[in-house]
Parts: structure tokens; sequence; C-alpha cells
């Protein structure tokens, strides 16, 4: 909003993770990454859980487990919950130090070139209602990353984080940019639901012909 008092910019993700990667000494928890996080926003746990998304660390099927915290916290916010709450369980889901090192590497770069670009900027919502939109953008969108589909938790796991990026500075140009990956998304899950339920299909009506 113009002549809005700009808040105190908090520590860069990318900064924080820097410096959870050089003091790992072992096997890091969610939860770890959480409190390490501090007091933060929704936004920017939002943002952490969608990263770690985007890189394949784990054996297929893990995003069914990495993909719950976005769909977690993105229900609180369309709940519009104050706090944040995680469940033990999910707090409890360990990356090996080989394995958070790797998502690090990977994710870190992509993540400062990003951040150069954020600014306030053409933000149309009030702040609760910015938050609850798009945490509900976000929930539909995590509920997707969560499905066994082969490469389909990607483009998903990207736009959520574009929303985040963009909710953490009111930046309305990366929400529009955020919200056309999250549209490509369906459109590409939509794609692939059609051409295997078509394949299904076929099978089925000439399976009478093969047995």
């Amino acid at each position: 909003m113009p002549g809005t008092p700009r808040r105190p910019h908090p520590t860069r993700l990318s900064t924080i993770l820097q410096r959870m990667v050089a003091e790992a000494d072992g096997p890091v928890t969610v939860g770890r990454i959480r409190q390490a996080l501090g007091d933060r926003s929704f936004a920017t746990l939002l943002l952490l859980f969608a990263v770690i998304n985007l890189i394949p660390i784990l054996p297929p099927g893990s995003t069914a487990i990495l993909g719950l915290p976005l769909v977690v916290v993105s229900a609180q916010m369309v709940w519009g919950s104050e706090t944040v709450w995680l469940p033990k369980r999910l707090l409890n889901v360990t990356l090996t130090q080989d394995q958070f090192k790797a998502m690090c590497d990977r994710i870190v770069p992509w993540l400062i070139k990003t951040e150069r670009y954020i600014r306030p900027r053409y933000w149309p919502f009030w702040p609760k209602q910015g938050e609850r939109i798009v945490g509900a953008i976000c929930l539909v969108l995590s509920i997707i990353v969560t499905l066994p589909i082969i490469f389909g938790n990607w483009l998903p796991a990207f736009s959520i984080a574009i929303l985040s990026l963009a909710l953490t500075e009111r930046d309305g140009a990366m929400f529009g940019f955020g919200v056309a990956v999250g549209l490509a998304a369906f459109a590409v899950i939509a794609a692939v639901i059609g051409s295997a339920g078509a394949v299904l299909g076929y099978v089925w009506s000439h399976a009478g012909m093969w047995f």
C-alpha cells in the first residue's frame, strides 16, 4: 500500500539455510529447520516446505510425507490462525546431512537470485485477506503435491514457492506469476490424469480380446 511504512526486513531464507549447512553435524529434522526459522510468518514456512519438495532428495513417494507440512500450514492460513502448528510426526521427519546439503546446494542459488527481485508492488489485498487467499490457492496446490503422480509435484511446489515469496513482500507482480504457474500445474496434472484414464479405458475395452 502506498505510504505504508516498510516492515523490518527479516533474515533471508537463503541466509538461514546457508548457516544451517555450515553448522549441521548430523541428520536434520523438520523440527530443527522450523526452530532455525524462529518467529516466522506462515509465508516463510510455506516457502521452506515448498522448496524442499522441489528437489528429488528422497525416493519416489516421499512427497506424500514432505507435502503434508504444506497442507497443514496452508490450511491454517485459510483458517486465519495466528501461530503455526505442526504435528510431532512431521517435526520428526529427518533428512540426512548429505541430503540436506544437496538440497541446499540446489535451492540456495535459486533463492538468492529470486530474492533480489522481490519487492512491495501492486499488492491488491488487505494484509489478512491476502494471507487467506494465498493460503487457499496453496492448499489446493499442496494437496496435488502429495498425490503419487510422477513429476507431478514440481510445478505445484514451484507455484507455492513463488506465491509465498510474493506474500512475504506483498509483491503483486510475483503473485500474478505464481498464479500463472499454478494454472499451468493444473493443466499438466489434468493432461496426465486424462491420458492415464484414456489408456486405462483402452485396456479395459480390449481386455476381452487379449484374455
